[in-house]
């Protein structure tokens, strides 16, 4: 495999492992307890729904998305 594709793949798994690496550290503690995000703790039930931040992920995937279409 050469090529445009194993170059993509090769920057994807680099910055997979950027962001574990970011996550592993704590410095994305506050992701997840955002405001907007519904907690919903019972005593035999528990329920979570990360509204806000998917829509953050969603707006920077958008992001990085558009700059590299346009780069390439």
């Amino acid at each position: 495999m050469s090529g445009p594709i194993a170059n993509l793949l090769i920057g994807a798994g680099i910055l997979l492992v950027l962001v574990g690496l970011v996550a592993k550290s704590g410095l994305l503690g506050w992701f997840g307890h955002l405001p907007g995000d519904i907690q919903i703790r019972r005593e035999n039930f528990q329920f979570y729904l990360p509204i806000t931040s998917m829509i953050l992920v969603s707006v920077a995937l958008s992001v990085i998305l558009s700059l590299l279409r346009r780069l390439f």
